[in-house]
């Protein structure tokens, strides 16, 4: 039976990442997606949103840059969710049995945000899920395992992995602290052994690269995210806003179900074989998800950035299911998948098909507020632009190799990919830094704006934007823009303005020095 289960899960991983893959090629890219794209284009050690792991990622995934595409991109994703829903398996197995790591696979891949958020789309949480569930693993080991806790190779595989989480996203240390937690508390003589304090110098010594870029650039990274959760005013829609974001994306039948799992285990109606595994479980998730929920009460959050916390829970699902039920498939998890699916095909069908946009139907900003236009029609229009462009270079219209200009990373990023990468187009930021982000540096490797130059700006109806208001003072005039509109199962969806800003008068100061 407990061989069984081990085919089981590899069966599930290869049949999920099958689906994944081929709805990878059927949406275009989203404006996350797109923006990481950038950190492929022009990798270092640090970004200004984020670490470096996922442009590296997307570079081996994309074979150098190489072969690029929708489904090359998300190929990151897919491989590290794949292997994240091994780690969790056995994971499962190591605090209980295979029964239950065979649930906690199977919450793990229906989960939105473990299963698709971060294991379809490429994000930083994409290849970050590895290493935080393969740091869950060790830490289980170390704990359960007899004198494993004095082996310096466990504490030094547990500090990169944890290096490893904190080159996807900062908060990849909070394993650190939460494990820091538990051993405080439970595990206190522990303390006094050197071995976890190897594991830590191996944890700092990956956040060498990131720490140096910072001072490069006066911490420029940990300045912004400051500005996101320094904000002092009670806001309880906010919370609202964050805990319902965050039931939606663990998948609403899944997050009741852990709900009741929880208030099992904190009743000690399900007793763990291991000791202090519930404690350890709890230290992982319970202080995380409540900071967020703290951060919430006083800014805007997102409701991803709790994700992690919620793995953990997952075990304590996985569990809690194990006890209660004989099925290979329980109910609640058939439910939880058909929900998944369907919102899925749902969603590439409306992405794809649906024969009027969700936002804003008023000309000024038509479109605005639709989720569907983020992953349709780039592509399309990036064709209609590069023949007109060809066709102003022609017949001298336009100068030649007239640059392309985005005030902000989106639609930059969309731009940069559907657009310009394919072509001749220079593409080039112009605006604040807190807006342009990581075209700032872009910037400095291409050439700039001159005196007497012409270039293009497009708008996206359903993101509009003041192109006299923006780019005016850089230029003799504005032309009256050409619009392209988005056709989609035959009804106009949004519609693109090009604008040909006419003979530079003045260059844009860059925003970084050089």
């Amino acid at each position: 039976m407990q061989a069984i289960y081990s085919r089981k899960v590899i069966v599930l991983i290869i049949i999920s990442s099958i689906v994944k893959l081929i709805a990878a090629g059927l949406v275009e890219l989203g404006n996350d997606e797109v923006y990481y794209w950038t950190y492929a284009l022009q990798s270092d050690w640090n970004h200004f949103d984020h670490p470096p792991m996922v442009g590296w990622l997307i570079r081996v995934t994309t074979f150098n840059l190489h072969w690029v595409n929708e489904v090359t991109l998300r190929a990151g994703a897919v491989i590290c969710s794949a292997i994240s829903t091994w780690f969790i398996f056995k994971l499962g197995k190591l605090l209980e049995n295979e029964k239950a790591g065979w649930y906690a696979a199977l919450i793990y891949t229906f989960a939105v945000y473990t299963g698709f958020i971060a294991g379809w789309f490429i994000l930083p949480d994409s290849p970050q899920m590895l290493f935080w569930t393969g740091a869950l693993y060790v830490m289980a080991h170390i704990v359960l395992q007899h004198k494993e806790e004095e082996k310096l190779g466990n504490w030094l595989i547990l500090g990169t992995l944890i290096g490893l989480a904190a080159l996807c996203k900062v908060h990849g240390l909070y394993l650190w602290v939460g494990f820091g937690g538990f051993l405080l508390f439970h595990r206190f003589t522990w303390l006094s052994n050197w071995r976890i304090y190897a594991g830590i110098a191996v944890t700092l010594i990956c956040l060498i690269p990131i720490v140096y870029w910072n001072i490069q650039y006066d911490f420029i990274t940990y300045r912004f995210h400051s500005d996101r959760v320094t904000h002092t005013s009670l806001q309880w829609d906010m919370l609202g806003r964050e805990i319902g974001g965050e039931i939606a994306y663990q998948n609403p039948v899944i997050a009741i179900f852990l709900f009741f799992a929880l208030v099992a285990v904190l009743g000690n109606r399900i007793r763990f074989n291991r000791k202090r595994m519930r404690v350890w479980l709890l230290w992982m998730s319970v202080p995380m998800i409540l900071l967020f929920w703290g951060i919430a009460l006083f800014n805007p959050t997102l409701p991803h950035w709790s994700g992690p916390a919620y793995i953990p829970l997952y075990l304590m699902g996985a569990i809690y299911l194990s006890r209660k039920s004989v099925r290979d498939f329980p109910a609640i998890i058939q439910v939880a998948m058909m929900l998944v699916v369907v919102v899925l095909a749902a969603g590439i069908s409306l992405i794809r098909y649906a024969p009027m946009n969700f936002g804003s139907q008023q000309q000024e900003n038509y479109g605005e507020y639709c989720p569907t236009l983020d992953m349709w029609g780039w592509r399309a229009f990036g064709s209609s632009f590069d023949s007109l462009y060809k066709s102003d270079q022609q017949n001298g219209i336009m100068k030649a190799g007239s640059p392309l200009l985005v005030n902000k990373w989106f639609p930059g990023g969309h731009l940069e990919f559907y657009v310009t990468r394919d072509t001749d187009i220079p593409l080039l930021a112009v605006g604040a830094l807190n807006d342009i982000h990581k075209f700032a540096w872009l910037n400095r490797d291409r050439k700039p704006l001159a005196i007497g130059d012409d270039a293009y700006a497009i708008v996206a109806s359903n993101l509009p934007l003041q192109v006299d208001s923006a780019y005016g003072k850089y230029f003799a005039r504005v032309e009256e823009p050409v619009r392209i509109d988005q056709w989609r199962s035959h009804k106009v969806v949004r519609h693109f303005y090009v604008y040909r800003l006419r003979q530079c008068i003045a260059v844009p100061k860059p925003v970084l020095m050089q």
